[in-house]
């Protein structure tokens, strides 16, 4: 299975803020669709099914602006495996122009869901993600 994912958004009316360009809320919203695509695109369903993962920290680099109809390009990856039960998962969304306009480091932690409870990430659920 692949270790990383990229996929391409086209910011809408509802995403242009009153500078007249993307919402850095709006970014944070991309950033959580783009790693959950890719937990749903790549992950075994067993996995999807037992398993749920919530972000602990976001470290966001804003670096461009993209405006109404703009279209980006996102590519995420997982460079490095777990450490107990979190990771960093790295996304950048390209411009139109071949310029990152974002880029973040974010760390996810695994939940398994009929606990609630956080837990180690299995070897199993590491394998179909990191680089």
């Amino acid at each position: 299975m692949a270790s990383s994912y990229t996929t391409q958004i086209t910011a809408g009316p509802e995403h242009i803020d009153v500078l007249g360009h993307v919402n850095n809320a709006v970014w944070v919203q991309w950033m959580e669709q783009v790693a959950t695509d890719h937990w749903m695109r790549d992950a075994d369903p067993e996995h999807v099914a037992a398993y749920v993962w919530v972000v602990t920290r976001h470290e966001i680099d804003y670096r461009g602006n993209v405006r109404e109809g703009e279209t980006v390009t996102a590519r995420t990856s997982i460079p490095e495996g777990p450490r107990g039960a979190r990771f960093d998962r790295f996304i950048e969304f390209v411009g139109p122009d071949g310029k990152v306009k974002v880029a973040s480091r974010s760390t996810w932690a695994i939940i398994d869901k009929a606990t609630g409870r956080i837990l180690r990430v299995p070897a199993e659920v590491a394998a179909n993600f990191v680089d």
